[in-house]
């Protein structure tokens, strides 16, 4: 039955039962966290044997015909390369290898426009505003960077299919103090939508006021699939940028974070020759290599694509079952009751999940009360501001399944007294 056609005595009595269930739940003392997209300990044992591959009777000397050991190969050895441009379906040219997280090599990306510029624009220091577009609901961890460079963040809805390209295009091609905009175009952070065919040729074909505007194109789920055998198809943004007659336009950017061990894997950008050649010349400055040993170790564990992914189906295998017990809790305890909604992602980490307006940091306080951590509500929309409070991002991966279904319980619990709450004041 809907909430909002019960009776005020109804929800009185229904609330009375919720809050007995909810302190109950509060002494079992609890601590689980569905706060961040941490793969479980289970996926992180299927990486062990690759600390294995590297050993004294390796051969050190790649196709490069240096030793891996030593200083050199600033954009990366040739077989890593291969392998990210094989990923992402560019040319090993194309790409560009980092250290172990992208968010490094995003952010470095960023601090080069501000303090070099773009292939000879004016550097983002010296001009008097810059702005970021910014879909919404998205990736907290895109808006921390823009708001520690300063840079003002305009929100843009997220649709199914991708970011409203209307708005996208017209603020674009009006505002030159516009210089970028993030997505996450496959199983988007935190919804899991797949950006459309249509939506991807929008952004190629982009006309932006300021030489300078940037698509930052945050592949992170590429080959996060829940369901291998029907994995999202989305377009080449690169190929659809160079048909376009953009080729410069778009930063394309992955990492083995979570296929092998977060905060020991390998990040990778794909861009034109331009964009390319002008980053490796500022790296310079910087560093002299990144990890190759790590890179070459990468390669051996993943000596063709279908090791690779035969590798990310087994990460499937454990992360399936979570998701759809999640869902599936959702659906049965909230599906008929008119106060909430959320995705059922086909790949990537998160489920998104919308209460009724005004609950969100409710619902994200009385779990942390009763032991169970959520991301902040409002993390999912530039400064933490959720103009509707309503939007939670859930990260199912960490816990096991008994952990999971715990969580999930206090979590339905307080998404009902919320809205309870919020009912009873509306009425």
């Amino acid at each position: 039955m809907l909430y909002k056609e019960m009776t005020k005595a109804e929800l009185l009595a229904l609330r009375t039962e919720l809050m007995s269930a909810y302190e109950e739940k509060k002494g079992l003392g609890l601590n689980l966290s569905m706060a961040r997209g941490k793969p479980s300990k289970e996926q992180l044992e299927l990486s062990m044997p690759m600390l294995d591959v590297l050993n004294n009777n390796t051969n050190f000397v790649g196709e490069d015909k240096l030793d891996v050991r030593n200083y050199g190969v600033l954009p990366g050895i040739k077989e890593a390369r291969r392998f990210f441009a094989d990923i992402l379906d560019v040319k090993p040219e194309n790409v560009v290898l980092y250290g172990s997280a992208s968010l490094t090599l995003m952010y470095d990306t960023i601090s080069r426009a501000y303090v070099k510029g773009i292939l000879g624009s004016t550097p983002w220091s010296k001009l008097d505003k810059v702005k970021f577009l910014c879909p919404v609901p998205g990736y907290d961890r895109h808006f921390t960077v823009c708001e520690f460079f300063g840079i003002e963040m305009i929100n843009v809805p997220m649709n199914e299919d991708g970011p409203d390209m209307d708005m996208v295009e017209k603020l674009v091609s009006e505002d030159s103090a516009i210089k970028g905009i993030w997505c996450v175009p496959k199983y988007s952070n935190p919804d899991g939508y797949v950006y459309s065919d249509e939506v991807v040729k929008r952004f190629a074909s982009l006309k932006p006021a300021a030489e300078d505007f940037r698509i930052y194109w945050d592949n992170a789920y590429i080959i996060h699939h829940l369901y291998p055998d029907e994995p999202a198809q989305i377009l080449n943004i690169i190929e659809e940028c160079e048909k376009a007659g953009n080729p410069d336009m778009v930063y394309e950017f992955c990492s083995t974070s979570k296929v092998t061990f977060p905060g020991a894997g390998i990040s990778a950008m794909a861009s034109s020759e331009k964009n390319i050649n002008s980053t490796i010349s500022m790296m310079n400055a910087q560093i002299i290599s990144h990890d190759k040993m790590n890179q070459l170790r990468h390669v051996l564990f993943f000596p063709t694509m279908r090791d690779l992914e035969e590798h990310m189906a087994k990460h499937a295998e454990i992360m399936r079952p979570k998701f759809e017990t999640v869902v599936e809790m959702l659906e049965n305890e909230l599906g008929d009751l008119g106060i909430a909604e959320w995705t059922n992602p086909k790949g990537g980490y998160f489920i998104g999940f919308n209460s009724m307006e005004g609950c969100a940091k409710k619902i994200v306080s009385m779990c942390a009360d009763a032991g169970v951590i959520m991301t902040d509500a409002g993390a999912t929309y530039p400064y933490g501001k959720d103009p509707k409070d309503r939007n939670i991002r859930i990260a199912p991966s960490f816990p096991t399944i008994d952990e999971l279904i715990e969580a999930c319980k206090i979590f339905i619990i307080c998404v009902k007294i919320a809205s309870i709450d919020k009912i009873l004041e509306d009425k």
